[in-house]
């Protein structure tokens, strides 16, 4: 076997592992099944994917695409966070979080490398809907036998997905992936009906975990596909209908939950993430430009919260989250890579070839966004993995660009920054 067949066949591999790796995300399955717990899969498909990516640049003497200034970003990002340990509150924690958004680097810079095809792009976000109907489950199951419910009535599972906040957004970006494969008039039927059903649980288990700020963030997505969508007449039949079903079957307690944001005062939740602005706001006029360091706002709490704040809570949004612990240089690095990849998702959706996916991811990455607004969650894998599919599909729709502008062959166009081929060195 030649060099390079050999390292053809390891990027294969690498993008299954990746694979295996989005569809554990969703269905933990070391979480519910005990014999699974000591194999760590998320763990194993996610080491595995970036060494086989890695084994086949340095096979073939390929440089580690670093996927332009989001991904410079997100590095900056992550190396800021390691560093963060000599000025923390709470140092410890600080190493802890630095070296898990490394690992969550590892993870991005792994997608945008090996997914070089719509084919790929298509096969991981499948994977995600497909995968996404075993969390839904495991939320209708647990709030229909009543078992482990936050305040008597809010629905969550296992693991990642034992908040019913973070359970709730993790799910709506599930949503539009699912309802453009519905929607996409190459879908085979069976797969169509997988992907209405994974939609269909992945909203009742939003509606059960009784997340406003899911339920906001669900509203933005599906109302941002279903403008976006070039089939507008069927994105829009789609979209009522699953509005009609939330209408019909949430239950009481969701739209009373609802209701109180009208008197936040009053709501212990609400004023959790009031007291936890405010905190938020005292710490960066304190430490404006570096924060108090990575993961470390709630032991920063007792310092800057007002004296009715008793209890520490989280900063409730991503952003005054990362101005909080990593300062204005941490903002200024973190959005140089959300906005890089979810204007990148957008630009992709005008593409021929992997638009249909694009519009959705768009979509997903608004509704994700907006439910960070009312959470925030650095360190969760899910954020990584679709900010990379975002940008996966970029440069995907870019490369396809050049093919149809510069008349090269199919399945030969570069999949690197426009002009250049990957790994050549040279102008193309």
């Amino acid at each position: 076997m030649v060099p390079g067949e050999q390292g053809q066949r390891r990027d294969v591999w690498a993008f299954y592992a990746l694979t295996a790796f989005a569809a554990v995300m969703y269905a933990v399955p070391g979480e519910w099944i005990p014999v699974l717990a000591p194999l760590r899969l998320a763990l194993l498909t996610s080491v595995v994917a970036a060494g086989l990516m890695v084994i086949r640049r340095l096979g073939r003497a390929e440089p580690l695409y670093l996927d332009g200034a989001r991904g410079w970003g997100l590095i900056g990002f992550s190396c800021l966070a390691v560093l963060s340990v000599s000025w923390a509150v709470n140092a410890e924690v600080a190493r802890y979080t630095g070296m898990e958004l490394l690992k969550l680097t590892a993870i991005y810079l792994t997608v945008v490398n090996v997914i070089s095809s719509g084919r790929r792009l298509a096969v991981v976000c499948g994977s995600i809907v497909l995968a996404s109907v075993v969390t839904s489950i495991g939320v209708i199951n647990w709030y229909v036998v009543g078992e482990n419910l936050v305040e008597g009535f809010r629905a969550r599972w296992v693991g990642v997905y034992a908040d019913p906040n973070h359970m709730a957004m993790n799910l709506v970006l599930v949503v539009p992936l699912a309802v453009a494969f519905v929607a996409r008039k190459g879908s085979p039927w069976v797969w169509r009906v997988a992907c209405l059903l994974a939609a269909v649980l992945a909203v009742v288990a939003i509606v059960l975990s009784h997340s406003r700020g899911g339920f906001i963030g669900l509203s933005v997505a599906m109302g941002l596909w279903a403008f976006r969508e070039k089939r507008r007449i069927q994105a829009i039949v789609v979209g009522a209908l699953f509005v009609m079903g939330l209408v019909v079957f949430a239950p009481e307690s969701f739209w009373a939950r609802n209701e109180t944001v009208a008197a936040f005062h009053e709501d212990a939740s609400a004023m959790g993430r009031v007291y936890a602005w405010q905190v938020a706001s005292r710490i960066s006029l304190d430490r404006p430009l570096l924060g108090v360091g990575a993961g470390s706002f709630r032991y920063a709490w007792a310092e800057y919260a007002p004296p009715e704040a008793r209890r520490a809570y989280v900063a409730h949004n991503i952003f005054l989250d990362v101005v909080g612990e990593l300062g204005w240089v941490g903002l200024a690095l973190f959005m140089m890579f959300a906005g890089g990849a979810s204007g990148g998702a957008f630009t992709a959706s005008r593409s021929r070839e992997v638009g249909w996916i694009a519009r959705a991811l768009s979509a997903s990455v608004a509704g994700y966004l907006t439910c960070d607004l009312f959470s925030g969650y650095i360190l969760s894998a899910h954020c990584y993995v679709l900010f990379g599919l975002a940008a996966a599909a970029h440069r995907i729709a870019r490369a396809a660009e050049v093919t149809e502008t510069v008349g090269i062959p199919d399945g030969q166009a570069p999949v690197g920054p426009v002009g250049a081929w990957e790994g050549s060195g040279h102008a193309a």
